[in-house]
């Protein structure tokens, strides 16, 4: 699979929009696509999977290593791949979006804002194309997306304006039906707030499909992991508007070693039944009068204290505390946890994290490390007795630089962690060594 990384000159450029137009174009000229997005996001990949058809792949070098970004490229399934960057093309100390290009070794096109400017959208390109160098970076800037940019004299000033060595690959239309509701910890998700599909079909017949698929090449190859057979442990993950966080090669892993079973808290679900529950991060305080005393927290709470092994990441931490307080109230939760959980008008932390194991725990060997990412809006206030699995060598965490709240058997975390790094096949090792 052929594959391209679309960058921006800096965050809020509409890298976004510009990728689902693309996508759009290239399934028009009968293009199989599939998307990805470089970074630890989940809300612009469930927009990917609304015009593509299929989950976004996440590719971060901070969570996977550059082996687990080129085997997590290649598990894609289409003719050609579009990663989406994260902020500007050369932002970011862990995984900026250079760092993922050079690491797969596919050719930069760069969205540049073409709102009153011609030339000047040229010398920006250039710019950035000769900056690679200066960061040491071996990456390829093909050519440009210039978004907001009219056709006729604008378009043409351009692309007459582009080095003989950047290639004009189409234009995003200044159209205000083309942007995408935003809220506390980015955009709208894709189901709750998809683009018009006449819109976005008029944006992508600005496209240049076929100079796209001309300078799209094929990464590396990864090393290959062995097969491993399945544990005979059913896994339940919650999966509705509340628990949305989930990144596909994590139920992947899953599913290739448990039997998974999903259910809807929100929905007012039991708990299906199972050796273990991963509850994924997401949107928990918008949710707050359907998850107060639902049907699946009461289950797991009884569970939880007969030793089920319970996973929860962020919002599924939140879940698994005793109350979870917002503007609208305060709302019962599961109750697991010796914490309350306040939301907060800030957000409360934001980075790449790495946690150290102090002990065996559920998801990661005494001593061993972990890699992820936290971002959220919440605050955790523990009880004085709460036990912790973590020291954070890298982030924020939950209290004291500690995260892994433990009870039981149950653990949660403010850290989203990856597939590649181990912890989901440690969880699900626990389950099938615990019954």
């Amino acid at each position: 699979m052929d594959g391209f990384v679309l960058a921006g000159t800096k965050s809020g450029v509409g890298k976004t929009v510009a990728t689902l137009a693309i996508i759009q174009a290239l399934q028009d000229d009968g293009y199989s696509v599939q998307p990805a997005k470089a970074g630890p996001d989940f809300i612009d990949p469930s927009h990917h999977e609304q015009v593509a058809g299929r989950p976004s792949r996440t590719l971060d070098l901070w969570l996977e290593g550059e082996d687990g970004v080129r085997r997590n490229f290649h598990r894609g399934d289409g003719d050609i791949c579009i990663v989406e960057g994260v902020m500007g093309l050369y932002d970011g100390d862990c995984s900026s979006t250079a760092m993922v290009a050079d690491a797969l070794d596919i050719p930069v096109v760069l969205v540049v804002d073409a709102k009153a400017g011609m030339e000047s959208v040229a010398a920006t390109a250039h710019g950035f194309r000769e900056y690679a160098a200066h960061a040491g970076r071996d990456i390829d800037v093909a050519g440009i997306i210039a978004q907001r940019a009219h056709g006729g004299r604008h378009e043409e000033g351009i692309k007459g304006a582009l080095p003989d060595d950047l290639a004009y690959f189409g234009r995003i239309p200044p159209r205000s039906s083309l942007e995408i509701p935003d809220r506390h910890l980015g955009l709208h998700m894709g189901d709750e707030s998809p683009l018009d599909t006449d819109v976005l079909s008029e944006a992508a017949a600005e496209i240049r499909t076929d100079r796209l698929v001309t300078a799209a090449r094929e990464p590396p190859r990864p090393s290959l992991q062995e097969s491993v057979e399945k544990t005979g442990s059913r896994v339940a993950v919650a999966r509705d508007s509340a628990f949305c966080f989930a990144y596909p090669a994590t139920v992947e892993e899953l599913d290739k070693r448990a039997d998974v079973v999903t259910f809807s808290p929100v929905a007012g679900d039991t708990l299906p039944d199972c050796d273990g529950v991963y509850l994924p991060g997401g949107y928990p305080e918008l949710h707050g009068p359907e998850l107060d005393g639902c049907p699946a927290f009461d289950d797991i709470a009884a569970r939880a204290a007969e030793g089920l092994p319970v996973f929860g990441e962020c919002g599924g931490l939140m879940a698994l505390t005793e109350s979870l307080t917002t503007d609208d109230g305060t709302y019962e939760m599961a109750g697991v946890l010796p914490a309350d959980v306040q939301m907060c008008d800030r957000y409360q932390a934001l980075d790449h994290v790495e946690l150290r194991a102090k002990s065996d725990t559920l998801t990661a060997g005494q001593g061993s490390r972990l890699r992820g990412h936290e971002f959220h809006y919440s605050r955790a206030d523990v009880d004085s007795d709460a036990r912790f699995a973590f020291d954070v060598v890298r982030g924020s965490g939950i209290q004291d630089s500690s995260d892994g709240l433990m009870e039981y058997q149950t653990l949660g975390t403010y850290c989203h962690v990856h597939a590649e790094s181990g912890a989901f096949e440690t969880f699900v090792g626990n389950l099938s060594s615990s019954r």
